[in-house]
This record gives structure tokens, C-alpha cells and sequence, in this order.
């Protein structure tokens, strides 16, 4: 195929993605027909190779943004219950504060106002391992939407977050377009995980912590302006939770806008629960054993959750049984056993070194 045959085809398809996104406001439609009609033009004349890549890469970008579709929030405060119960052991105190929160939100939206603008923003702060991932995407779960994670750790530039204008090589969308673009939606739920980590300078951190109250405050959110897209993005249909280790980096003014639940640390009964009846199951079946191959006595679970010392959450009990569970797998499918039973004589040969 010619490319100039090739260039033709390539512009008629952005012009129907173009006209077919619904939801588009029609001023940046308008701008991106000129852009269609301008790389056509240089086509015709054989020079486009330079601006081609950079304009069909932006209107791809702004045609796959969700300016109209989202899903409907899940209104069911028992469900939410039901499936918070389901997958966290424990920490009733932080179960109460989040169904509290969804029921403000439940409450606003049954008597028709504006149940995001009016609610804050949570943020959960606890250690390492502790659920604040999982707890938000339960969140998400219960309220049927979309889930996003976003992580801070790191970030080194308000670029990232704002994105990149389209005049520089290499430019693209900010992380928060970058996730509605994931999600398919206006409405998901975004976790910005570990939000103290953003950046370890001082001045830089203040910079991104400005830019994170612009996002993440209602009255500003609604014409959220993105770098690379340039043209006000609508976020006040996303619900943003948050993460953090500790608060210790975040700025006041960003503070004052959240609702700080904090994320206490397992006990080591509640470790050996969690341990028992939610990560072992689906651990063994993603190893691939069944449930007569690998047995565990009942008395060995103190031994399990705490081989190593004390540790916070639940990580790496998570990791202590992914191991036990291949070393029972290798010792199957080499055909030295049909099935194990975890013992007291035997522990110790399948706990990781």
C-alpha cells in the first residue's frame, strides 16, 4: 500500500472517531477536525511525516477520553456491608467509618444533590501491608465502579500528574487523564496510593501537593486542565481516596480537605484468621493444588504467621505461604508425593529460609 494511500486511510479514521465520540465538547471537536483537515492538506503536498505522529497520537488520546460514559453508583449500604465482611477480617472500627462515609453519599444522591462535592476525601493511613489498597478497591467493588490506582510513590514532577504539552517530543497525558483512559469511565474510583511519598524535595513536594488540592478539591476539579490535552477535563464524578503511610509530608491545606482513617495494625490472632480462612484458599489454588494435596494442622498457624518476627501486616505471610505452596507443587509434580500434611516434625523443611 502507497503511503500516501496509507496517511489517507489514517486521517478518515481519526475523523470518524472524531464525530463518533459522544460526549465531546464541540468547540475541541471543532479544533480537531482543522487538525485533520491541516495534516490533509500536507499529506497532498507530501509533507506530514513530522506532524502526523504527534496529532494523530493527540486525537487518538482525546477521542479515548470518557467525556460522557460513567456507571451507576450501586446504592446498597447491606452489600456494601456484605462484601467488606467478605474480604477484610477485623477492623470493624475502619468498616464502620467507610460504610458512615458511603451513607452520607447514599443519602445526598437519593434526595438529588451532589453527594461527591459534599463528601471529603478519605484518606487511610497505616502501615505496609495493612489493607488500604485492598479496603478501596471493596470501595469500589460495593459502589460498582471502575477501580484505579495511581501511585505516588515517587512522582517526580507535577508533569505527571498534569501532563505534558503536545509541542514537546515524547509528550503525554497527566496519570489522572491516563486513568480515566484506563477506566473507561468519568466516574471511577482513584486511589492516589502513598500521596507523602510524591517527592523527596521540599519545594517540588509543596509544588505537587498544590496541584493534588487543585484535583482533589470539588470547586476546582470541575475544569481540571491537563497539559497535554489543554482543554478543561471534568473530574467531580471521580471519587478520589487516598493512601499514606504517614502525614507527616502533607501539606496542611491538603489535609483539611480529607477525613483521616487510620489503619491499625493486625493482632496476631486476627493474622492467623486471615491467614486460615482468606489467603491460604486462594493461594493454594493459584499454586494449583487442591485442597486434599496441602493440609495444615491446626496448631501450626502461630508458627506460619510469625516465623520471622513481628511485622504490621500481611504481606509477608502472604509471601510465607506462596512459598510453602510451590514447594509443595514442585515436590508433586517431580512425583515425590501425592499430597502433604504440614506437621510440627515437617514445618520448618517447608517454611522459606
Amino acid at each position: 500500500m502507497p503511503v500516501e494511500t496509507f496517511v489517507f486511510e489514517e486521517l478518515k479514521t481519526l475523523t470518524d472517531h472524531v464525530n463518533q465520540t459522544p460526549g465531546l465538547p464541540e468547540d475541541l471537536r471543532g479544533r480537531m477536525i482543522q487538525m485533520i483537515q491541516r495534516l490533509e492538506r500536507m499529506a497532498t503536498i507530501g509533507h506530514y511525516a513530522s506532524e502526523f505522529d504527534t496529532l494523530s497520537r493527540y486525537i487518538e488520546v482525546v477521542t479515548s477520553i470518557p467525556w460522557m460514559k460513567k456507571t451507576e453508583d450501586r446504592l446498597d449500604l447491606a452489600e456494601t456491608k456484605r462484601l467488606l465482611d467478605k474480604n477484610h477480617y477485623g477492623m470493624e472500627d475502619v468498616k464502620e467509618r467507610i460504610l458512615e462515609y458511603l451513607s452520607t453519599i447514599i443519602l445526598l444522591k437519593q434526595r438529588g444533590k451532589d453527594a461527591i462535592a459534599r463528601s471529603p476525601i478519605l484518606l487511610f493511613v497505616g502501615l505496609q501491608g495493612v489493607g488500604k489498597t485492598t479496603l478501596a478497591i471493596s470501595m469500589a467493588e460495593a459502589l460498582g465502579r471502575e477501580f484505579v490506582r495511581i501511585a505516588m510513590g515517587g512522582l517526580g514532577s507535577t508533569l505527571e500528574l498534569r501532563g505534558k504539552s503536545k509541542a514537546f517530543p515524547e509528550a503525554e497525558p497527566g496519570q489522572i487523564i491516563k486513568g480515566l483512559m484506563t477506566s473507561g469511565v468519568r466516574n471511577p474510583l482513584i486511589l492516589l496510593d502513598e500521596i507523602e511519598k510524591a517527592s523527596g524535595e521540599a519545594g517540588l513536594r509543596m509544588d505537587i501537593m498544590a496541584v493534588l488540592l487543585e484535583i482533589l478539591d470539588p470547586n476546582q476539579n470541575k475544569s481540571f486542565r491537563d497539559y497535554y490535552v489543554d482543554y478543561p477535563t471534568d473530574l467531580s464524578d471521580v471519587l478520589f481516596v487516598c493512601s499514606a503511610n504517614n502525614t507527616g509530608t502533607i501539606s496542611t491545606a491538603l489535609m483539611d480537605r480529607m477525613e483521616i482513617i487510620k489503619m491499625p495494625s493486625y493482632s496476631d490472632h486476627e493474622k492467623m484468621v486471615i491467614a486460615r480462612d482468606y489467603i491460604f484458599p486462594k493461594v493454594r489454588e493459584n499454586a494449583g493444588l487442591t485442597d486434599e494435596e496441602l493440609l495444615i494442622d491446626p496448631n501450626l498457624w502461630p508458627g506460619i504467621v510469625r516465623p520471622f518476627g513481628y511485622d504490621s501486616g500481611i504481606r509477608s505471610l502472604g509471601r510465607t505461604l506462596e512459598s510453602i505452596c510451590r514447594k509443595v507443587a514442585k515436590e508433586i509434580v517431580e512425583g515425590k508425593s501425592q499430597s502433604v500434611t504440614l506437621t510440627a516434625e515437617n514445618l520448618k523443611y517447608y517454611l522459606p529460609h
